[in-house]
């Protein structure tokens, strides 16, 4: 039998050490890890962040030695950090890598608190295969979005995900790397809608856990899910995505999942604000990014600037960072009329 190729993974948190352990189950994978306190524990005790590590992972503190070594590389690192990580990889990244992001998140080219939405220029605002085709040479571009809560990776549940890109062969290289029995890939060719569903999903996730931190049930949870979906797809559309990227499973999908599960992180930062912990306390103590906070305000931006219609959005933003009464802001979302049912469809 030949060899086993090596791909890369850039990031080991614990989103980029699941993703490390899907790949394993097929190639040999080398996983780029920044700290080397980190490296050095995986080495050591074979486990990072609650997962066990494969065998057929191999860890390094050389972005250059990824590059050299590794054509097909997924990148998963939080969304305000992309950026530099990206510049700094670019020296030796070529024409024929192709890179899959895992990233969930916005980029943006100016400071969120102090910019005004009629001053805003939607191009400001990025996401990570945007960031990846200006500051490299690479052009096969991809990302990689669904329901996949590392917690239940970690422990082999069944998954599935979903790989867009314009490039047929980046869908291709990405599911042969990553399929197995206990992790389904689907393509898409929306790589903007793809992405958008991946990172709206992160605010709707927020208001999931506050509503169930405030005890209310599954009836104002599906109709929470249900609303923030049609949101998504105002959201999106205003910005050139496809509709029906937001219904399946990097949309719909994801969305269920991350408003359902305490395992989610942004559900569990909304459950805990809700609870009365003050917000800033509740990012200071996680070990990792909840990407909804950064997606709530940037999505305020988006939505002040192109009047989509985002009512959820708008005051979820009132109760995080303006100290708006959830139970108000509840009561506020039941009086807000819609015409039809599903009527986002028809958009």
């Amino acid at each position: 039998m030949s060899e086993k190729r090596t791909i890369g993974v850039i990031g080991a948190g614990s989103f980029g050490s699941a993703i490390a352990n899907l790949l394993a189950e097929n190639n040999k994978v080398l996983l780029y890890e920044r700290s080397e306190s980190v490296r050095e524990a995986i080495l050591r005790d074979g486990k990072n962040r609650n997962h066990v590590m494969h065998g057929d992972i191999e860890v390094t503190g050389s972005l250059e030695e990824v590059a050299s070594r590794c054509y097909l590389i997924f990148p998963v690192v939080p969304s305000q950090y992309f950026k530099s990580m990206i510049m700094e990889f670019s020296p030796w990244l070529r024409p024929d890598h192709i890179l899959i992001h895992a990233t969930k998140g916005f980029h943006c080219e100016f400071d969120i608190d102090t910019m005004k939405p009629e001053d805003l220029k939607l191009k400001q605002i990025k996401t990570m295969s945007e960031l990846i085709r200006e500051e490299t040479c690479v052009v096969r571009v991809g990302c990689l979005a669904g329901p996949n809560l590392a917690a239940e990776l970690a422990e082999h549940q069944p998954a599935a995900t979903v790989i867009a890109s314009r490039f047929d062969e980046v869908i291709h290289e990405g599911q042969h790397a990553m399929r197995s029995d206990r992790f389904q890939v689907y393509g898409n060719r929306d790589l903007l809608g793809i992405e958008l569903a991946g990172v709206l999903k992160n605010y709707v996730a927020l208001a999931s856990g506050a509503l169930s931190g405030l005890g209310y049930g599954e009836n104002a949870r599906a109709l929470l899910i249900t609303r923030g979906m049609g949101e998504m797809i105002y959201i999106g559309k205003a910005l050139g995505a496809d509709k029906r990227s937001f219904l399946g499973m990097a949309g719909i999908g994801d969305l269920i999942a991350t408003c359902s599960s305490p395992k989610s992180r942004n559900y569990s930062v909304g459950y805990r604000v809700a609870k009365g912990e003050k917000l800033e306390d509740v990012l200071a103590s996680m070990t990792e990014v909840a990407e909804g906070i950064r997606t709530l305000k940037i999505g305020k931006l988006i939505v002040d600037h192109t009047h989509a219609n985002a009512p959820l959005l708008q005051i979820m933003n009132k109760v995080f960072f303006d100290g708006f009464d959830f139970d108000k802001a509840i009561k506020m979302l039941m009086r807000v009329h819609v015409a039809a049912d599903a009527e986002y469809l028809d958009i």
